[in-house]
């Protein structure tokens, strides 16, 4: 099975950037992707200078660097009194910090240059209405089940499958994701109805008592990505369903007329439910490993979902290269990366709960304590996110 590929599961952001790590390698990769054709669904998403770094080894820095609009700063407003909290400057002192950018960029933008990048590299081969269901292996194969089509075997196989991963739930039977009972809805609108006292080249991040607004410009300003979520203890997991203004509205009574008329002006608008799992300390079993929501899904709140994802995928073609094959690449690939990871996703609950939802007394030291950070002081505190590269994740997560 030496020449045999790697079977990826999941032709989205983390899948098609783990075939091209391998392919990197040298190593075949043959993806599967359950939908009829590969795309992303979704709207905006932040992108670090620790995914800048996965871009470049990954060979698509430039491409991705073309879809990006660069924000000038990181802004936290106060939801109630419509106030500036504090913002994180992202000039050129950032970009010699971490020595990449902080972007936002169109999710099927970003997806569309990993996709070009595949589709060009004569090792990588693209499946369609492929969904992989379970998985065989013995000493020298993987053998996937595929609903509706022969099965398919390879050397190894990466799960790249998503937050309701089948392989997961194969592998470590646990379940359900957790649902967050937080409601996020977006929606993306021309840049001409967004209110112009709002027209910020930022990252910003309204923060009220169990709630968040966010927005910021895409596509070379031609429209405004907005983010709206609050707490209503929902239980079930709910994905893109379309909603009315008005119940958008509804978590949002009591915050300040300056941050509530984003929502008057949005459009189209989609709930999803945010989910997460508790970290794990494995996600291997013998030549299967997971990568990306399947082996560590994450809130919102540092936007790093992809960010980490492209890491997995950068990390394992990594080890690939240090050890020599893929099956031995498996074990270092889960060391590394498996503390950082699981930092990520419990930070991103704590932001939840004490940066972008707390009120009262909790408010009210959020807004002093983080008012009187220096430009410096806060790329100490968030050098150990963005300085990784998905190359050292346990140096990473001692930082």
């Amino acid at each position: 099975m030496a020449d045999a590929p790697v079977i990826v599961a999941g032709g989205g952001i983390g899948g098609l950037a783990a075939a091209l790590g391998l392919a990197r390698q040298g190593v075949r990769a043959l993806v599967l992707e359950q939908a009829s054709q590969l795309g992303e669904i979704g709207a905006g998403i932040q992108i670090g200078p620790n995914a800048f770094h996965c871009f470049d080894y990954l060979g698509i820095g430039d491409e991705a660097r073309a879809c990006a609009v660069y924000v000038d700063k990181l802004r936290l407003m106060d939801a109630l009194s419509g106030e500036e909290i504090c913002h994180i400057p992202l000039d050129e002192p950032f970009r010699e910090r971490f020595g990449n950018p902080y972007a936002v960029v169109h999710r099927a933008d970003l997806h569309g240059a990993l996709l070009d990048a595949c589709r060009a590299h004569d090792l990588i081969e693209l499946r369609t209405r492929h969904q992989v269901t379970r998985y065989d292996q013995d000493e020298t194969s993987v053998t996937v089940t595929v609903k509706g089509e022969d099965p398919v075997r390879g050397r190894a196989l990466i799960a790249a499958d998503g937050l309701r991963s089948c392989i997961r739930e194969q592998m470590l039977g646990d379940g359900e994701p957790r649902v967050s009972g937080h409601t996020t809805y977006r929606s993306v609108i021309p840049t001409e109805n967004m209110p112009e006292d709002l027209r910020w080249n930022a990252a910003t991040l309204w923060a009220g008592p169990k709630c968040h607004i966010v927005h910021y410009p895409l596509k070379g300003w031609k429209v405004f990505n907005l983010v709206v979520t609050y707490h209503n203890d929902v239980k079930e997991a709910v994905v893109g369903k379309p909603v009315s203004k008005e119940e958008v509205a509804r978590g949002f009574d009591h915050i300040h007329p300056r941050a509530r008329q984003v929502i008057e002006h949005g459009a189209d608008w989609k709930l999803w439910v945010l989910c997460d799992r508790d970290p794990v300390t494995n996600w291997l079993d013998g030549r299967v490993a997971l990568l990306g929501d399947a082996a560590h899904p994450m809130l919102q709140y540092l936007a790093q979902g992809a960010c980490m994802a492209m890491e997995d995928a950068v990390c394992l073609s990594h080890m690939v290269g240090a050890h020599g094959s893929v099956e031995a690449a498996f074990a270092p690939y889960l060391a590394n990366r498996m503390v950082r990871t699981s930092r990520v996703v419990m930070s991103s609950r704590a932001m939840g709960e004490y940066v972008y939802h707390p009120g009262g007394a909790a408010a009210a030291v959020r807004n002093s304590v983080m008012g009187n950070y220096s430009p410096a002081e806060w790329y100490d505190r968030i050098a150990w996110l963005y300085g990784g590269t998905g190359l050292d994740g346990a140096e990473g997560a001692s930082a």
